[in-house]
């Protein structure tokens, strides 16, 4: 197996940051510190897909 596709990187950094996002506005109201390092998780990964795909 060859090394894995920067479009397929890309996109899933980008599917990832949505189920953070989901499960940071999921868990807002009974566990915000959680809802809210889940927030941030889910900007460095929409960050970090968008700067590697910039960046290929």
């Amino acid at each position: 197996m060859g090394p894995v596709s920067t479009d397929v990187t890309v996109i899933l950094l980008i599917a990832l940051a949505g189920f953070l996002l989901g499960g940071a506005y999921t868990t807002w109201k009974t566990a915000r510190p959680l809802s809210i390092a889940l927030g941030v998780c889910a900007v460095l990964a929409a960050a970090g897909g968008i700067t590697w795909w910039i960046g290929s």
